[in-house]
């Protein structure tokens, strides 16, 4: 028995040793494989301590810590765009989240950045978008005195909501680039100046979210029937492509031969102009008009009669929702359990705490 259990603690030592190897050798890697403005996954810095993977980078437990976390999987089940779409080839949150990530990977491997860390800012960017799209944005920023932003939520989630409270002790580098990809504008839900992203990883992801959104959601559009290809302004047409293809791969193109070498990610003038007319056509087009937003004032409305009802009675959320009642004050807390309902939940919970039960079976 004393020599099996000599030979069982030598092998677990062994493992150690190897695994060990492993992280150290990801680690050596990336100096012959990046770029010399990239972030290395050893200048990564987490506000709590804690022993590191022997076989994972730091970047790349960020990314697993995400993929494996609640809010993530809800994802699956938001709105894009289109509220509750029947269909299955519109987009939902969770699929705009994978494309922002293949397009941010790519953008990173030509300009040899952390594709970890791309991956894990762009994994984690949106789960904290809320139920209904950003119409459950607008409704919870009326909510809360403080206002509410998706990208701000999404810290918010790994920081203080998950794991009971502990959150998911991410890279400092990843939950900028989680919080940064927004780009404030003038007017709009995005005025805050959180500021601008301080990685190259997380301009990559910026600019991957805009571009990933601006091109599935005309594809998703024209599906729809609210647009046709050819309403895209002529503009837009010559400088960018004429099918939903060339545009996106002309904008990400564009990101990448504009970029390299450069200290920071941009996009020449020429491509930023179309498609900043691009965002604009579809704002007046799909995002604030037409089908699309036909059910807005039902959606935002039944929202609101949700956080009253909690927010009167905040003893019958979940228990962990009341305990966060306890640490941060009722109506916090009220818009962190509405903001992390998916689209059906919401739904389900509206009709069981306001319709009869005979009326909800008809």
């Amino acid at each position: 028995m004393a020599t099996q259990t000599s030979l069982t603690a030598a092998l677990s030592r062994t493992r150690q040793v190897t695994a060990l190897r492993i992280r150290e050798r990801l680690e050596r890697s990336e100096d012959g494989i990046l770029d010399a403005k990239a972030t290395r996954s050893t200048q990564a810095v987490r506000d709590r301590a804690e022993e590191p993977s022997p076989t994972r980078t730091a970047f790349q437990v960020d990314r697993d810590r995400i993929v494996h976390s609640k809010p993530f999987r809800r994802t699956k089940h938001k709105t894009q765009v289109f509220l509750a779409p029947i269909g299955d080839h519109y987009r939902t949150r969770l699929t705009h989240i994978l494309e922002v990530s293949q397009i941010g990977r790519s953008v990173a491997a030509a300009l040899g950045l952390n594709q970890d860390l791309v991956e894990a800012m762009a994994l984690g960017h949106d789960i904290g978008h809320t139920p209904f799209g950003h119409i459950g944005e607008e409704l919870l920023a009326r909510f809360l005195p403080d206002g509410f932003r998706h990208n701000q939520q999404s810290v918010r989630i790994v920081e203080k909501l998950e794991k009971g409270g502990r959150g998911l002790n991410l890279t400092v580098q990843t939950r900028d680039g989680i919080l940064k990809h927004s780009a404030p504008t003038t007017g709009g839900l995005e005025d805050a100046a959180w500021g601008e992203p301080e990685t190259p990883e997380g301009w990559a992801v910026r600019y991957a979210d805009k571009i990933a959104y601006l091109h599935h959601d005309v594809d998703d559009a024209v599906r729809a029937g609210i647009i046709d290809d050819e309403d895209i302004p002529p503009e837009v047409r010559t400088s960018l492509g004429a099918t939903r293809e060339e545009r996106l791969d002309t904008m990400v193109y564009d990101v990448i031969v504009t970029s390299f070498g450069k200290a920071q990610l941009t996009m020449s003038d020429e491509a930023l102009e179309a498609t900043n007319a691009l965002r604009k056509f579809m704002f007046d087009s799909v995002y604030l008009s037409g089908a699309a937003k036909t059910e807005d004032d039902k959606a935002q409305g039944m929202l609101w009669q949700l956080l009253q009802y909690y927010e009167a009675r905040p003893e019958r959320m979940p228990a962990e929702h009341q305990r966060n009642a306890e640490r941060d004050g009722t109506k916090r807390a009220v818009a962190d359990y509405i903001a992390g309902m998916t689209d059906g939940y919401a739904l389900d919970m509206f009709e069981e705490l306001f319709i009869p039960a005979a009326w909800g079976r008809r």
